[in-house]
């Protein structure tokens, strides 16, 4: 099914951003609906219509929604740690900002809703070995709860209102434009702090196994589930290549600072220790191929870190 008029929830931050862009290179309109609590204004793309508002905002979700034929959900508090003390915030946002979305596109043109989900959904795994989708899901912080709780709504509520669903479970993204925060992103994070000739913090002993996959390979999972016939599905979205914490702490001291040695802390109990997909069902079905690895791409996140700093 062709489509004509997308809306990017949380469009001006860094995964959303990134979609938009592919998508206009399709000829498709876009609407960049975002709050900017954490996107930028300047991260929408020249073409894209934005709307600055709340996804809970149904008035404005709907009238929104009304406008369009597919929706790409990526607005959310992508926060596992805070998550534990804003746990009421992260609800609202992560779940009640879905249920609204999903209830503005009712008796609308909206056919397909595309929903990033995350790896938090899953439990921890006890041995090094990648998980696929059927993976046991126990989430350690209220954000992978509120992630696996949205996930359900995504798709009993689209089916019901006979739209077609796809969940994509990101897993630890990397690229330009992700907002520096102390919660997300532990590259972007390692990389300000080394700018800053600071020493970058390992929570436990940096064994922690992590998949990176790059924000370019994100964007275009979601073009193809767009393009994709197929609906009511979920997949996972990485490289399928574990990394440890302290490989890539080694690897951007070497490249940024390396008189610089890292420090640790305690072990972050609501994060996982080992989390890395098996990504062979979204091969499968929506022709999903990650083309780039961390090594690829780590210089380019640098120079546009340092290029903003």
């Amino acid at each position: 099914m062709g489509y004509q008029h997308a809306l990017v929830t949380g469009g001006a931050g860094f995964i959303g951003s990134h979609i938009a862009e592919m998508l206009l290179a399709k000829d498709i309109k876009v609407t960049v609906l975002d709050n900017l609590s954490v996107g930028k204004r300047e991260n929408v793309p020249d073409g894209a219509y934005f709307a600055e508002g709340d996804i809970n905002n149904f008035k404005l979700a709907r009238t929104l929604a009304q406008e369009c034929d597919i929706i790409f959900h990526e607005a959310a508090r992508v926060t596992i740690r805070a998550s534990v003390d804003k746990c009421y915030e992260d609800a609202q946002t992560n779940l009640m900002g879905t249920l609204n979305m999903i209830r503005a596109c009712e008796k609308s043109k909206v056919k397909k809703f595309v929903f990033a989900s995350s790896m938090a959904v899953y439990s921890d795994s006890p041995i090094a070995k990648p998980v696929d989708e059927s993976f046991e899901k126990e989430p350690l912080s209220p954000y992978g709860i509120s992630k696996l709780a949205a996930e359900k709504y995504v798709h009993l509520l689209c089916r019901l209102n006979h739209i077609d669903s796809i969940v994509l479970r990101y897993f630890n993204t990397f690229g330009p434009r992700q907002t520096f925060t102390p919660y997300v992103g532990v590259i972007t994070i390692f990389i300000n702090k080394l700018l800053k000739n600071e020493r970058p913090v390992i929570f436990g002993d940096g064994n922690q196994l992590r998949d990176f996959v790059y924000v370019g390979d994100i964007a275009q999972a979601n073009i193809l589930a767009m393009e994709s016939n197929t609906s009511g599905i979920t997949v996972n979205i990485g490289t399928g290549i574990p990394t440890s914490v302290n490989q890539v702490a080694k690897l951007l001291i070497e490249r940024i600072n390396p008189t610089i040695t890292p420090d640790f802390g305690p072990a972050r109990t609501e994060e996982l220790k080992i989390s890395f997909p098996d990504i062979s069902l979204a091969k499968k079905l929506i022709g999903y191929e990650p083309q780039y690895r961390l090594e690829d791409k780590i210089e380019e996140v640098i120079a546009h870190i340092k290029g903003n700093a």
